[in-house]
Parts: C-alpha cells; sequence; structure tokens
C-alpha cells in the first residue's frame, strides 16, 4: 500500500513537471482522486520542509504525524519540542519580573502598530492596554500546553504556573473587542487552561462568543470579521479534539455544525482556503466524512490547488512557500484524511523522546 501510495504522488508529480495532468482541477474531485490532490501539495512541501522555521517545520511535522505516524516526522517533532523548549528556558530566566513581561509584551504588541489591515488595527486596539495577553496567553500558556501534549515538564513549570494565576484570564476570554480581535486564539487559550488543569473556562469563552457574533448579526460583519467568527468557530473544534488527536461530539457543538451548514456556500465564496479547510477538517472530526459539507470543501479546495507550483497561492496569488505552509498543511489534512490519533507523546512514541533538550524531563 506505502509503495502503492509512493507511486501514485511520484507520477502525478513527473505529469505536472512535464506540464500534462491526470488529474482534472477543474472539475469536483471523486473519492480515488482526493489522495492524488493531497500528494501533490504534500510532495512539494515535503522537498522543501527544513527550510521552514522551526516553527512552522513543527506546524507542519506535528500534524503530518498525528496522521500519518509515519516516522519521517520524527526529527520535525523533535524540532518543535526543542524550540518550544528554548523559548520557555528563555521566558523563565529572563522575562520573569512585571518590568521585564511588560517590555517583552510591548514589543509583541508594537508589530500591530505597523499594521494598517483591519485586523492589526483590531488587535492593537484591544491589547494596546492590556499588552501582557501576548506574554501570558500567546507565549507561556502555548508552551506549557504544547508540553504538556508531549508529556513532559518544564523545569520551571511551578514558577511559570503562578505567572499563568496572576493573570486575569476570564476577563480576557470575555471580553467582546479581543474576541473581534482574537477569536481563534482565545478559542485555543480556553481550552488550553483546561487541558493543563488550570482552569475551565470554555462555557465563559462560548457564551461570550455567541453574544459577540449573533447568527442574526452577520450581515454587518466585514469581510476580515467573517472570517474571524469563522476561525473562532473551527477552533474550538480544533482545540476540542486536541488538534486532531480525538474525534468530537456533534452533538457537543450542534450550533456550529448548524451554521456551517448554513453557511456553507457563503462560506466558500468569501472566504479564504485555510477558513474553508478548517470548516471541512471540523466536519471530519465529527466522524461526518459523508456530509455535503465535506465533498463542498474538498472540490473548492482541490479547485485552488496551483498544478505549476504544487500548492495553493494566497488570495493574492502570491506562491512564498513559509506563508503558505497553514493553508497547504491543512489542504493535504482535508484531502486525505485519516482518523484522528493522541499523540505523540511519551506513552504512545516513548522512543521519540529518548533523548530530552535541556530544561523538560518526563
Amino acid at each position: 500500500m506505502i509503495l502503492k501510495k509512493r507511486i501514485l504522488a511520484l507520477t502525478v508529480s513527473a505529469f505536472l513537471i512535464t506540464g500534462a495532468s491526470i488529474i482534472d482541477f477543474s472539475s469536483t474531485p471523486k473519492p480515488h482522486q482526493l489522495q492524488a490532490h493531497a500528494n501533490v501539495v504534500k510532495d512539494t512541501y515535503e522537498s522543501r520542509l527544513f527550510s521552514l522555521s522551526p516553527y512552522k517545520q513543527g506546524h507542519f511535522g506535528l500534524r503530518m504525524y498525528r496522521q500519518t505516524q509515519d516516522t519521517k516526522y520524527k526529527t520535525t517533532i523533535l524540532v518543535d519540542l526543542a524550540n518550544v523548549t528554548d523559548r520557555l528556558n528563555h521566558i523563565a530566566a529572563n522575562v520573569n519580573t512585571p518590568d521585564a513581561i511588560h517590555q517583552h509584551s510591548l514589543e509583541r504588541l508594537n508589530e500591530y502598530k505597523k499594521g494598517k489591515d483591519e485586523r492589526s488595527v483590531r488587535r492593537y486596539k484591544a491589547t494596546k492596554d492590556q499588552p501582557e495577553y501576548f506574554y501570558m496567553g500567546l507565549d507561556v500558556l502555548r508552551y506549557l500546553a504544547r508540553l504538556q501534549e508531549y508529556g513532559v515538564t518544564h523545569k520551571d513549570d511551578k514558577k511559570l504556573r503562578k505567572l499563568l494565576r496572576s493573570y486575569d484570564f476570564e476577563s480576557v476570554l470575555t471580553d467582546k473587542e479581543m474576541i473581534t480581535a482574537w477569536a481563534a486564539q482565545l478559542a485555543n487559550q480556553a481550552y488550553w487552561l483546561k487541558q493543563i488543569g488550570e482552569q475551565d473556562l470554555v462555557d465563559e469563552f462560548i457564551t461570550a462568543f455567541k453574544k459577540t457574533y449573533p447568527s442574526s448579526e452577520d450581515y454587518r460583519l466585514s469581510k476580515q470579521q467573517f472570517g474571524n467568527k469563522l476561525y473562532g468557530m473551527t477552533h474550538i473544534i480544533l482545540a476540542d479534539s486536541g488538534y486532531y488527536q480525538r474525534q468530537v461530539s456533534e452533538q457537543e457543538h450542534q450550533w456550529i455544525y448548524d451554521y456551517f451548514r448554513r453557511n456553507i456556500d457563503d462560506i466558500i465564496k468569501h472566504t479564504k482556503e485555510d477558513i474553508i479547510a478548517e470548516v471541512g477538517i471540523s466536519f471530519l472530526l465529527a466522524g461526518l466524512e459523508d456530509d455535503p459539507v465535506v465533498a463542498k470543501t474538498r472540490a473548492a479546495i482541490t479547485k485552488s490547488i496551483d498544478k505549476r507550483h504544487g500548492m495553493i497561492p494566497s488570495v493574492s496569488g502570491d506562491f512564498d512557500f513559509a506563508y503558505g505552509e497553514h493553508r497547504n498543511v491543512l489542504a493535504i489534512m482535508l484531502l486525505d484524511w485519516q482518523p484522528p490519533y493522541e499523540g505523540p507523546n511519551v506513552k504512545t512514541d516513548p522512543k521519540l523522546f529518548k533523548q530530552l533538550p535541556y530544561g523538560v524531563s518526563i
């Protein structure tokens, strides 16, 4: 079976290189064509995977490992573990006083001050009076959650958790302005706090999210805000699955699935491929592969693949390899979906974690 897959991938690549194509990129793909479409993108990214930053290597490799358990992604898992550990080592040693935390946060905030697009403006406005959000939510919590997933503990875990407990996450997770600026990130953080055993604010966040984005007010949303709303909804599903580690319950998130079904045509028409793919994956995570939403998202994604470049470009037509990693790994997963896999961690894959970077232990 593995050999057959490889032959198929090589055949597709050969046809693309010569300018011919065995895939009709303009029509809705049949089930047997989906894997071939996925392989086109997969081959493109695997051929240059290690030219990506450590973060993007980890993002791609971790998702591919959870989908395939292929040992060829072992190096990217170790790169991710080392990268996260190194960042926490630095934070714990150098950014652990109120002044240092504030300065670190201001530097992150100022990155958005430079932007003139709606997303940057909203993010700057929402966090300019509470820049510590960057440190607490986007750094410390995120990194501790990743280490917890791997089954390891940072040497300064107690100190870092004490810092987290000093921060009012409930106010942030239920603030309307923050939700309109950081919906997906806040969804992640609500589930991460629960995951690492600190606080369970999932219900509070979802209640606030629904109040911020009632369906009856969709017509008032800008294109950017429609996308932010959808990202928040998909990330509730993705975070609940532990990011592709567990199947989720449709009933527990019925409001999300019903909304996607009602609005799938507008989602495909008005949003970018990242969101379209995440919507489709949300259904796959609930075991709903036969749902018409999945077929529609797969058709849209296959039509977006540029056969010459072997990837999906940005909405502006850009083929930047690193910048496009997110949308393209999602495309691979949507088109060649495999059952969720819990791991990798020290229990499920002990051989992967024989040698740990300085700063963490089992």
